[in-house]
């Protein structure tokens, strides 16, 4: 595949951590990328906004454009920075930012725009879609929960999602796909669907109007990077094929063309603290891996190196176990160049 003068087209696709992850090093790699963000959230702070001020979710698109931003470090805290206490306690100064900006111009899509220049970042962020909507799921049992928040957040010993038993996510009321989305889409390169949290995350972009067919028609490589741990509400059980199956069954059939997942195993003092909450690491079979339609890659992507305790970055201390995000921006631009 040729490259441009400014390198391949990269679209991202997720939202949360794992898309904070996957942008910080990509952008040292490539200079055309489009973050699309999952516009779902409406936990903490961005469901304050969302209930109290009519607005769009500005959470994850804040930690999107931190990631590509190349301003200043302080500036770049700054948009994570979250109240400890007083009227504005847990809200990051980001997400009423871009809540104001909304305000101002009357367009979710305008006010990322004008932050994406404060921010002087590098590529695009766009909102999955503009349209309010929010998830709800229909478990096998007939319960019916209404909310990301309350359907990815739940209690441990509230089993939703059940490996091998269906369930039904839906948008209410229906979301059609931004747009500028959708031709970033049809025009990239290169296709990546982050890590993050299954059904309340990653899935819900897959259940906007157009996205499914938009990624089946798209030309580019498809890769999807799988989560380390499993979530004990979510993804119990679950190995890297079941993460990978889910997405597709969710898009209406194959799309992937690369499966990127961790073969390296967590330290056990990290383990222990997980099992506290009922997470385990993501396991693999390596033949089953290899009679799937995409290309399953491993490799150690385990980060070693803590970053500096920071107690309003709330991106740094959510998980112990996460990607090394440079070596997977090298892997997922090798998967590009081969």
């Amino acid at each position: 595949m040729k490259s441009t003068p400014t390198g391949p087209k990269i679209v991202v696709i997720g939202g949360g951590t794992g898309t904070f992850t996957v942008l910080t090093s990509l952008k040292h790699y490539a200079q055309d990328i489009t973050a699309v963000v999952n516009m779902i959230d409406d936990g903490g702070s961005t469901g304050i906004l969302r209930d109290e001020l009519g607005v769009l979710p500005p959470g994850d698109v804040r930690q999107s454009l931190v990631a590509l931003s190349s301003s200043s470090r302080e500036l770049r805290e700054l948009f994570n920075y979250r109240f400890p206490e007083g009227t504005f306690a847990g809200h990051a100064f980001g997400n009423l930012f871009l809540t104001a900006l909304e305000k101002v111009t009357g367009s979710f899509a305008e006010a990322v725009e004008v932050a994406s220049k404060v921010l002087s970042i590098q590529g695009k962020v766009l909102p999955a879609s503009t349209d309010d909507a929010r998830l709800v799921l229909e478990t096998n049992s007939g319960r019916v929960i209404r909310g990301e928040d309350r359907i990815g957040e739940g209690p441990i010993d509230d089993q939703l999602f059940v490996k091998g038993e269906p369930h039904h996510l839906y948008l209410e009321p229906k979301a059609t796909l931004n747009l500028k989305a959708k031709q970033a889409i049809a025009k990239a390169d290169l296709i990546v669907i982050t890590p993050g949290k299954l059904y309340s995350s990653i899935i819900p972009s897959f259940l906007i109007g157009g996205m499914s067919e938009a990624l089946r028609e798209a030309r580019a490589k498809k890769v999807y990077v799988c989560n380390l741990m499993t979530r004990p509400t979510q993804t119990a059980g679950f190995s890297v094929q079941d993460f990978a199956a889910e997405l597709e069954r969710y898009n209406g059939g194959p799309f992937l063309d690369y499966v990127i997942y961790n073969t390296e195993h967590p330290a056990a003092s990290l383990l222990r603290r997980y099992a506290l909450g009922g997470e385990e690491p993501v396991n693999f079979d390596q033949e089953i891996l290899s009679r799937q339609t995409y290309r399953a890659i491993g490799d150690h992507l385990i980060a070693h190196s803590i970053p500096p305790s920071n107690a309003n970055d709330t991106l740094l201390k959510r998980t112990l176990i996460r990607h090394d995000s440079d070596k997977l921006a090298r892997l997922i631009m090798r998967i590009y160049f081969s």
